[in-house]
């Protein structure tokens, strides 16, 4: 199984290669060349909604209020607030132990 993550373009670029390296089956986009820095929030749900991907984003100060208002409208596979106070590592680290976690469900459900 596949997971698509989108990175905004306040996400450290090593926390997406971090993961691929622990998992390769987790499919996460840089915001290099896709999120420019400054993008509007709304313009960042919608490149994710487009891409079917979920948005990974340290900007918890404004995004919840446009994804709500953004799911008014649109559909998006979701959204993962990541402090700024949170290391590399520990995002890197949570990030895994959610997917692990929607893995085992997702296997539960299966049989």
């Amino acid at each position: 199984m596949s997971f698509r993550f989108q990175a905004d373009a306040d996400l450290d670029p090593e926390i997406g290669r971090g993961l691929r390296r622990r998992e390769p089956a987790i499919d996460f986009r840089a915001a290099a060349n896709v999120i420019p820095d400054g993008t509007p929030d709304p313009e960042v749900l919608q490149i994710a909604a487009q891409a079917g991907r979920v948005l990974v984003s340290r900007d918890i100060s404004t995004m919840p209020d446009h994804f709500v208002q953004f799911l008014v409208q649109h559909e998006l596979p979701g959204v993962i607030l990541i402090p700024s106070r949170r290391s590399i590592g520990a995002v890197i680290e949570g990030l895994l132990s959610r997917f692990a976690k929607v893995l085992q469900q997702v296997s539960l459900k299966a049989q």
